[in-house]
């Protein structure tokens, strides 16, 4: 089995790279954004690789991180319906932080941005990973604990009072939590929403 891949961008596809390793060529489909982060043909790179083996083929996914990887894995392994074509999409349109983030916060809607994943997959998503999403949160895993209280309507109402004011002013819930959370290392746990909201525009203003 491949695990990965370390060569020289030979070819950019829609969907996929050709990796050259000593001469060989390798086929890997990649969500967008491993695609858009490689820096040309004949450029170096290294892919951390999911290989999957059928009666009728051999096929190579690449990702960046093996965070990235983890999560194409968690996708198809934990949620009925979600095979690696809607995984790929899923990883395409949002960052592994914003994942996690986004199931923390149950915000199906987020999810559903994703090509081809509907309301009810997204729900499925959702649902699905919403106890595996901390362990696998990356950049994001300071402040998951708080984004699942909101997420479970048991965050305390000052939090929840502020992080749903700035989101009313146009924020997203993911951006205005990250914010409120930051207002918090401030102001300590004891803060009341005003103080909230004003440290927390404090820190968007930055």
């Amino acid at each position: 089995m491949i695990g990965k891949l370390k060569g020289i961008v030979d070819e950019i596809g829609d969907d996929y790279c050709v990796v050259d390793v000593s001469g060989v060529g390798y086929v890997a489909y990649c969500p967008a954004r491993t695609l858009s982060a490689l820096e040309g043909e004949g450029t170096a790179v290294v892919l951390y690789i999911e290989t999957y083996v059928r009666e009728d083929m051999i096929r190579l996914y690449g990702f960046r991180t093996q965070l990235e990887r983890e999560w194409f894995r968690l996708l198809q392994n934990n949620v009925p319906g979600v095979g690696a074509k809607v995984a790929l999409a899923v990883l395409s349109t949002l960052s592994t932080a914003e994942l996690a983030n986004a199931i923390a916060l149950k915000d199906v809607a987020m999810v559903a941005r994703a090509p081809g994943v509907g309301k009810k997959v997204a729900e499925r998503i959702v649902t699905e990973l919403k106890n595996k999403a901390p362990a696998y949160a990356g950049d994001a895993s300071g402040t998951i604990g708080l984004k699942q209280e909101l997420g479970e309507g048991s965050a305390p109402a000052p939090v929840a009072d502020a992080v749903s004011a700035l989101a009313n002013l146009g924020y997203s819930r993911d951006v205005a939590a990250n914010a409120v959370a930051n207002a918090m290392r401030n102001a300590g746990e004891g803060a009341d929403a005003g103080t909230l909201i004003r440290l927390g525009l404090k820190e968007l203003a930055q």
